[in-house]
């Protein structure tokens, strides 16, 4: 088969493409990395459960876990349950909670394996929540469900606290009392609106200063109960501002799905080790995992211009991936991973495969290749082809 085809272009004409024939990177073995590496995964839609997709989720438990075997073996984190699974967007609770308990499972298999499980509440009816107490309370029995299967705990945004907190002294009593009773230091997580409208004005005002300023406060307040924070505000600036002011030994965990290779590269900045670079949990991670180990193993060797030149080039990707309206970015990490071969089919929980335009996935075939992501060159050709078929298009 040819290594080319006729793409759809930004002025709705076809035009050919010929694939830039670039192996992927592989990354050296047995590397250890010198930064924390999470990839928040994407689970696999069961194509063909007898469901109503748009209201109910069905998981393709063998394929998941598979690709969470794969990261493992690149020498990646799991993110377990986060919004790269849908999680509140398709994936429920109970859902969730089974894939957390599975993943731990397989981690037992692949010594050093890291598990990080989102801990929530979106399991309650939003609309009826009316008081921080019922948020606390949701917060508690998503954490004993997690906690009693041995996983760590990444604290979630609370789209049921956002709702009903009246300032950020409601922000400080909920995560207070979460803190207090962790049993093992906990991964914050600060989700901007730009990922998820309900979460505007999180922690208690939409002045994203002042909403920094809470934040730190309540770490401050518990430094042994938080291993990090993960930020997703897409603004560098003020990711590295909070990196700075964070206690000693609490990392920033970055989720800049826009900037994450000069932050995870870091500036060196300050007397703290973690105040001068940031460790990752990343989405973008889940598309791209070849790449985020190979660039992570020269990082650790100390070849800051070997990092820079493999994650470089998926950088464009990254970004048109998470582009407006970013909640979306999910469509294309399942696009990639169906690309690649790493699911047959490109079938999404809730039916989300819809979420983005012809257009859209034709840029990001260009810019995965671009990167040199396409792992099976013929099979991504082919694949692609089919998505333009069922458009009515003859690629």
């Amino acid at each position: 088969m040819a290594l080319s085809l006729n793409l759809p272009t930004a002025g709705g004409t076809l035009a050919p493409y010929a694939l830039r024939g670039t192996a992927p990177v592989k990354p050296d073995a047995g590397v250890k990395f010198n930064r924390i590496a999470y990839s928040a995964a994407h689970v696999v839609a069961d194509p063909m459960a007898a469901i109503d997709p748009w209201l109910q989720c069905a998981v393709d438990w063998d394929t998941t876990i598979a690709y969470r075997r794969h990261l493992f073996s690149l020498g990646l984190g799991v993110a377990e349950a986060m919004d790269t699974a849908q999680r509140g967007m398709g994936l429920d609770w109970p859902t969730s909670l089974e894939l957390i308990r599975r993943s731990l499972d397989a981690a037992k298999d692949v010594p050093g394996a890291l598990v990080a499980s989102g801990c929530g509440t979106d399991h309650l009816d939003i609309d009826s929540v009316k008081s921080v107490d019922e948020v606390i309370r949701g917060y508690e029995e998503q954490m004993a469900a997690i906690e009693a299967l041995g996983g760590k705990l990444i604290v979630m945004a609370s789209r049921a606290l956002a709702r009903v907190a009246k300032s950020p002294a409601d922000y400080e009593r909920v995560y207070d009392r979460i803190l207090s009773q962790a049993k093992q230091p906990v991964v914050l997580h600060w989700l901007g609106d730009m990922f998820d409208p309900a979460l505007a004005g999180y922690w208690g005002t939409k002045d994203v200063d002042a909403a920094m300023d809470t934040a730190l406060g309540i770490i401050a307040a518990h430094p042994s109960k938080v291993d990090g924070i993960k930020i997703s505000l897409l603004d560098k600036d003020k990711e590295i501002a909070m990196r700075r002011r964070l206690p000693p030994g609490v990392r920033m965990y970055t989720g800049d799905d826009f900037n994450y290779a000069e932050l995870i590269a870091g500036d060196g900045f300050g007397s703290e080790p973690t105040h001068g670079k940031s460790d990752a949990l990343l989405g973008i991670f889940d598309a791209i995992a070849p790449a985020a180990s190979a660039a992570l193993g020269a990082l650790a060797q100390g070849d800051e211009k070997k990092f820079h030149d493999i994650l470089g080039p998926t950088v464009p990707l990254s970004r048109h991936i998470f582009a407006a309206p970013t909640r979306f970015y999910k469509t294309g990490v399942v696009f990639m991973a169906w690309l690649n071969g790493h699911q047959k089919h490109f079938t999404m929980v809730g039916g989300q495969q819809s979420t983005r335009s012809l257009q859209h996935f034709a840029e990001l075939f260009r810019l995965a290749d671009a990167a040199n992501l396409l792992e099976q060159p013929e099979l991504a050709v082919q694949r692609m082809k089919t998505l333009l078929a069922l458009h009515g298009v003859e690629g």
